[in-house]
C-alpha cells in the first residue's frame, strides 16, 4: 500500500496507542497500529498477517411460511510460515479454510460442511493449480465452489453440500462498524495482543436456501452479519477460547460482545461495541460481563456449553439463548477445532424478543490454537 498522510483521527490514534505501548511489536503486513483502514482494499485479504477470517452469519425467514432457519458461512486464511514452505513457485503460501451450517429451528436440527485447500498466494484466476484464492483489493475468497465475493453494493455468499445450499445476497443498510479504535480491536493487556476489525451488521437477506431439497426464499424481514478480522495473535499465552455475539437487534442497533477465556474458564479481557443510530459506544475492560444461564452437553464431544447467558453492558442488561441447543460444529477435518456456533434469540431486561444474532462459544471441546 502506497504511504499516505495520516488523517487527524489517524494520528490521535496513534498517539493513543504509542501511549499504550502498543507499537512495540508490529506484524508485516499491510496495517499497522495507526494506519487508518481504506476501503474497499481492506475488505480483501492481508496476506502478510498470521490469522484472517470472513464470517458470515444470519437468519432466514421463510417467506412462505415464516419458518426461521440460522445460517453461517466462514473463510478463514491462515499464512504458511517460510520455515514451513517448500521451495517451489507452486508451494502454498496461504492455507483457506470454510466451513458452512444451516439450522432448521422448526425441525431443530444442524446441517454442516467443511472445506480445505492450499492457496499459492496468486489473484484468484491466475493459477490454474489454486483451488482457493483470496482478492487483497476487496471482498473476494473463493474455495472449491465455494465463495464470498462483492458485486456492486451487494456481497454475495455460495456454498453447496450434498444435503443443502446457500446462495444469497447481502445488501448493507448501514455504514461498516469499525471495532475497537477506528478497527484496532484489543484482545489482551500485552502490546502485540490486537487485531483489526470491522463489522457489517444489518445486512439484508436475498435469494434462497435450499435443504433437504426443499427451496427456502429469504422474506424481507431476513438479517445477516459479516465480521472480517486479520491479526499476527489473538489470544494470549494460558488462554484457551472466547465466548462472542453478534447481534441485530430489531430496532436497527447492533451489539458486540465477547470475552476471552483461560483454561479455569475465568475472563481474561471483554470487548464489544453498541451502535444505535449514529451513535457507536465501544466497551472498554470492565465494562461486559457474561453469566452463565444454562448448560447443554454434547452428546459427540462432550463438551459442556453455556448455551444462555445474561450479558451486562453499558447499553443494558440482555439475555441470549439458544434458538436450538444442538448447534455444535465439528470442523476437525478442515480447522482442527471443535466448538459451539449458532443462531440465537435475544430478549431485553422484561423478557421481550429484541432481536437475533449468533453466539459463538470455542475452547469447550479442547483448546483453541490459532
Amino acid at each position: 500500500m502506497p504511504p499516505t498522510t495520516p488523517s487527524p483521527a489517524g494520528r490521535l490514534r496513534r498517539r493513543w496507542l504509542l501511549q499504550a505501548g502498543l507499537a512495540l511489536s508490529l506484524p508485516a503486513g499491510a496495517n499497522t497500529p495507526g494506519t487508518a483502514l481504506q476501503f474497499p482494499r481492506d475488505a480483501g485479504a492481508h496476506t502478510g498477517y498470521r490469522t484472517e477470517w470472513w464470517y458470515l452469519t444470519g437468519w432466514v425467514q421463510a417467506a412462505a411460511d415464516a419458518a426461521l432457519y440460522g445460517f453461517q458461512l466462514t473463510f478463514f486464511r491462515r499464512r504458511v510460515d517460510a520455515a514451513q514452505r517448500l521451495q517451489s513457485p507452486l508451494a502454498a503460501r496461504q492455507l483457506l479454510f470454510a466451513d458452512a451450517a444451516i439450522t432448521d429451528v422448526t425441525q431443530q436440527r444442524l446441517w454442516h460442511a467443511q472445506q480445505m485447500a492450499r492457496w499459492s498466494g496468486a489473484a484468484p484466476g491466475q493459477n490454474a493449480a489454486d483451488l482457493a484464492a483470496a482478492s487483497s483489493s476487496d471482498t473476494g475468497v473463493v474455495l472449491a465452489g465455494w465463495s464470498l465475493q462483492r458485486d456492486g453494493a451487494a456481497l454475495q455468499a455460495q456454498a453447496q453440500s450434498s444435503e443443502f445450499s446457500m446462495a444469497l445476497q447481502l445488501h448493507p443498510t448501514q455504514p461498516l462498524l469499525l471495532q475497537g479504535e477506528q478497527g484496532l480491536s484489543r484482545k489482551g493487556p500485552q502490546p502485540q495482543q490486537w487485531s483489526y476489525y470491522y463489522s457489517q451488521p444489518q445486512l439484508q437477506v436475498r435469494g434462497a436456501l435450499q435443504l433437504a431439497g426443499r427451496r427456502i426464499d429469504a422474506a424481507a424481514a431476513s438479517r445477516a452479519w459479516l465480521d472480517h478480522e486479520w491479526s499476527d495473535e489473538l489470544l494470549q499465552s494460558g488462554n484457551v477460547g472466547w465466548d462472542w455475539v453478534g447481534i441485530n437487534l430489531f430496532d436497527g442497533s447492533a451489539l458486540t460482545a465477547f470475552r476471552l477465556r483461560d483454561a479455569q474458564d475465568q475472563p481474561s479481557w471483554h470487548g464489544g461495541s453498541l451502535r444505535q443510530g449514529q451513535q457507536l459506544r465501544n466497551f472498554a475492560p470492565g465494562e461486559v460481563s457474561f453469566q452463565a444461564l444454562r448448560y447443554w452437553r454434547s452428546p459427540l464431544s462432550q463438551a459442556r456449553y453455556p448455551v444462555a447467558w445474561q450479558i451486562r453492558c453499558p447499553g443494558g442488561v440482555y439475555q441470549v439463548e439458544a434458538a436450538i441447543d444442538a448447534q455444535e460444529i465439528d470442523s476437525r477435518q478442515s480447522t482442527g477445532a471443535v466448538y459451539w456456533e449458532g443462531l440465537c434469540q435475544v430478549r431485553d431486561a422484561r423478557g421481550a424478543l429484541v432481536g437475533r444474532g449468533y453466539l459463538e462459544l470455542t475452547g469447550y471441546a479442547t483448546a483453541l490454537r490459532l
